[in-house]
């Protein structure tokens, strides 16, 4: 078995050093900065290119929209590639140097052109449906790349542990940066806060590319590919797993449905919380900063302990469990209790019955979403495997697009959930702002969509795991078959 040899244990089983595992799960980090900072794109629409609210809004779904749509045909390209620099290593590159390049077109060069709305939007419309080609070359690999990483159900889950601990500091961080930069510049629409928000994100996702590239390099070879030997892939096939691959089928309904939810607590959901209905905006990047960092060890207990003791499919169903219980929680918590007594006479935090609620309970949600929504990732590796098991067609590009297609098109309505919920209010010209007056109606919308949207999303998720047929005693079953046909396929072409 050539170098790939000391990778390998018992019943084919192939293992990977954990630092390898850690930095190639950086490759999702870096395209989720990108969505962070496109999370702000409202507010560029609105300032600099003069688009209503519900447009901007109505913006981000369509875009996501054609995001899902090249999805599969990306995905097709990616199973059918196996060059000198691997499968999965080519689109990480391709992408990133998309994204970088798309980004600071966007935001650097719209406002330049003449004050025409028309025109700048369409330039707008043109320049990131080509960025979100880029996003789906790098984001498609996070995927495809976990069937050759290791397929050790053991191991496999530990990706989730240090992909929940980067997007917890990532989020943490970022939700910081962004409160200091509407109060440098005096709001969120200026050309100053897109410029230090793409430096920031565009260097540092090319870092942490430059991180995965190198750690899944000795493992994006053909002899980790499925069962080590070469896939006929037809579009047809397409059609076949979505309708013949169960578990694919849940897992999208689970995690779509949950990504959709997630989703509609936009930037500006977040704001509308501590700016408005709290009254202090910087009160979001303290609290942030301290449950965040005091939440990362139970996220690493949590995801490391349930997914690789008791499945990943348990794990999801514990997650979804506890997810629902605390944000119904958190909802009462703002609707009935008193958020402007989180600030003491100076404007800073005050540690009163509410802050100290609001800290625990935010603290159990993040170790319960942690599992919930990192686990997904994973989880489609285990489906791709399923497929091998099924069929014999190693397909991780097709698995991953597939989900990623449905996921995407489901969820890209959230920005216009939250647009138009806020319109239906009066919000029809520009979104809440800090300084805002608060309202009845501002705080139960607000409320529905940052808790009531996740509640909803997390029976979907229950409903459809009762349906997945993945356990961790399949997982077994199915990596022993799949080792029989691999060392059967060696020994005929040794």
């Amino acid at each position: 078995m050539n170098n790939s040899s000391k990778y390998y244990g018992e019943n084919g089983v192939h293992r990977v050093p954990l630092w390898r595992i850690a930095g190639f799960a950086l490759n999702n980090t870096a395209t989720n900065l990108y969505l962070f900072m496109m999370n702000f794109v409202a507010y560029y629409l609105t300032g600099f290119v003069g688009v209503v609210v519900v447009t901007a809004s109505s913006f981000a779904m369509f875009m996501r929209i054609w995001d899902g749509v090249t999805d599969p045909f990306i995905g097709y390209v990616v199973d059918k590639t196996n060059g000198k620099f691997g499968k999965n290593r080519p689109f990480m590159i391709i992408g990133n140097a998309i994204l970088f390049v798309t980004s600071f077109i966007l935001f650097h060069v719209t406002h330049l052109l003449p004050e025409v709305t028309s025109i700048r939007f369409a330039f707008f419309i043109v320049v990131a449906a080509i960025y979100y080609i880029g996003y789906t070359f790098q984001c498609v690999v996070t995927k495809s790349a976990q069937t050759c990483l290791t397929n050790d159900p053991r191991q496999r889950p530990l990706f989730s542990v240090f992909d929940a601990v980067y997007n917890t500091i990532l989020f943490t961080v970022m939700s910081m940066v962004a409160p200091v930069l509407g109060k440098k510049y005096g709001t969120m629409e200026s050309t100053g806060v897109f410029h230090e928000l793409w430096m920031l994100v565009g260097f540092t996702s090319i870092l942490f590319t430059a991180i995965a590239v190198i750690s899944i390099a000795p493992k994006d070879r053909s002899e980790f590919f499925g069962t080590g030997k070469a896939t006929r892939i037809s579009v047809k096939d397409y059609w076949e797993t979505l309708k013949g691959n169960r578990a694919i089928q849940m897992l999208i309904v689970s995690a779509s449905t949950d990504k959709l939810a997630t989703s509609a607590k936009t930037s500006t959901v977040t704001l509308v919380l501590f700016a408005v209905i709290a009254g202090n905006y910087s009160l979001q990047g303290t609290l942030t900063g301290i449950t965040s960092f005091i939440s990362l060890p139970l996220i690493v207990i949590l995801i490391g302990t349930l997914a690789t003791k008791l499945g990943q499919r348990k794990a999801m169903i514990i997650g979804s469990i506890g997810g629902i219980i605390v944000n119904v929680l958190l909802a009462a918590l703002w609707l009935f209790g008193d958020a402007t007594s989180m600030q003491n006479a100076n404007g800073g935090l005050a540690w009163g019955g509410f802050t100290v609620a609001y800290v625990v309970l935010t603290i159990a949600l993040s170790g319960f979403q942690g599992i919930s929504g990192n686990i997904v990732i994973p989880m489609t590796a285990d489906c791709a495997d399923y497929e091998v098991y099924r069929t014999g067609k190693y397909v991780p590009g097709l698995m991953g697009t597939l989900f990623s297609f449905v996921d995407k098109i489901i969820s890209s309505f959230a920005p216009m959930i939250a647009g138009v919920m806020y319109a239906s209010i009066g919000f029809r010209e520009s979104l809440p702002d800090v300084g805002t007056p608060c309202t009845p109606e501002l705080i139960y919308v607000t409320v529905f969509l940052a808790y009531g949207m996740v509640i909803l999303g997390l029976i979907c998720n229950l409903v459809a795991l009762k349906f997945y047929p993945l356990t961790k005693e399949k997982m077994e079953e199915i990596q022993d078959e799949i080792a029989e046909i691999k060392a059967k396929y060696m020994a005929e072409n040794a």
